[in-house]
């Protein structure tokens, strides 16, 4: 996975990491962290691999290292953080081996891993979606009770 390696030595993905760390140093909820990026990328594929779907493991994992990775210039400036990481992740692709048609499809969902109809789709976008929700671990979470998510979706129990 000489691709996704490349991505997490990118200059310029280390100071995003940084900056998102920073924005939220406050947060009691679940971060958008190396921590979340991984379990969404690995939730991710094995969705991929039980649905059969043949998506590459380097698209699936270059997808859920970057959806979140403008989540810093939500707090800077309010910008949805899916926008965000929709414009600042085609460099890093680009920079590190990905194809034009791999960014297209990677960037599409990047940019709609929050929206529900996504959940539906047999590709990318409904498993970027679906391994960003399952990543939660709601069961074990201090700030549960304190959390705005609606009681049907939050994870109560482990599926991935």
């Amino acid at each position: 996975m000489e691709r996704v390696d490349n991505i997490l030595q990118h200059k310029k993905y280390r100071k995003y990491l940084k900056k998102n760390k920073k924005a939220e140093k406050k947060r009691i909820f679940c971060k958008h962290d190396m921590v979340h990026f991984l379990d969404v990328a690995r939730i991710g594929w094995i969705m991929n691999l039980e649905k059969g779907l043949e998506i590459k493991r380097d698209v699936v994992y270059g997808a859920a290292l970057l959806h979140d990775i403008g989540r810093h210039k939500q707090y800077e400036d309010g910008t949805p953080h899916e926008k965000a990481s929709a414009k600042l992740a085609p460099e890093i692709l680009r920079d590190c081996g990905y194809t034009e048609d791999e960014i297209k499809v990677m960037i599409e969902a990047i940019s709609r891993h929050r929206d529900k109809t996504a959940a539906e789709e047999e590709n990318l976008i409904g498993i970027l979606y679906l391994a960003d929700k399952a990543s939660r671990p709601c069961f074990s979470c201090d700030a549960e009770k304190l959390c705005n998510w609606k009681k049907d979706k939050k994870n109560v129990g482990i599926k991935y």
